[in-house]
């Protein structure tokens, strides 16, 4: 009978376990909606600067470039951290995921770091739909930056108190999963709104 009801309580939670993890894949396509529509805005109003300066003339392609190496370093350091989440290594998963926290507020940083460059030139959100796109799609990775760390800090506090359970483990899945998704996000802002711009640059030059 033990054995019995250990085996109806393991089915439960498998399937309770699937549903959170289909629930989070929902999301997940919903916010990739969500970019999609930032992304088709952007793609439309590139061009509408009332005769103010486009990207081609504001954006540095080498920051662009660096917060794209940081990111990107980020996923292979979060990336780690499973391995060693699911090889039940505490330590290890404080240290990797730790890292991986450290470059998420380094990236967010050049990010605040340009924003507040161009609010300070007098570029902002309402200066033209040029800008107003920009600072939206950007801005919106950048708030679920902000989103992943706080829950990265929360979920790293758990896991120093209680340790690797399998709930945490769960946990720290779902939070890999979103970080990566950011991660795939921020290499289509990086090639569309900047590596683009340079391109167009390139091309007004010659």
């Amino acid at each position: 009978m033990a054995h019995m009801v250990a085996a109806e309580k393991t089915d439960h939670e498998a399937v309770a376990n699937d549903r959170i993890m289909f629930g989070f894949w929902v999301y997940l396509m919903t916010d990739l909606l969500m970019f999609a529509i930032l992304f088709a805005a952007y793609a439309v109003l590139n061009g509408k600067t009332e005769g103010g300066p486009g990207g081609s003339e504001l954006f540095s392609l080498p920051l662009a470039l660096t917060e794209t190496l940081i990111l990107l370093t980020s996923s292979f350091t979060c990336g780690v951290g499973m391995v060693a989440a699911r090889q039940g290594k505490k330590n290890q998963v404080l240290a990797w995921f730790g890292v991986t926290f450290i470059l998420g507020l380094m990236f967010l940083g050049l990010e605040l770091r340009e924003f507040t460059a161009f609010i300070h030139e007098g570029h902002t959100i309402s200066s033209n739909a040029f800008l107003s796109s920009f600072f939206t799609l950007v801005g919106t990775h950048g708030l679920h930056i902000t989103s992943g760390l706080l829950w990265m800090a929360i979920t790293l506090i758990i896991v120093m108190v209680r340790g690797l359970t399998p709930n945490l483990l769960r946990k720290l899945t779902l939070l890999s999963l979103f970080w990566h998704f950011l991660d795939i996000v921020w290499i289509f802002i990086f090639t569309i709104v900047y590596l683009m711009a340079s391109v167009l640059a390139v091309h007004h030059n010659t």
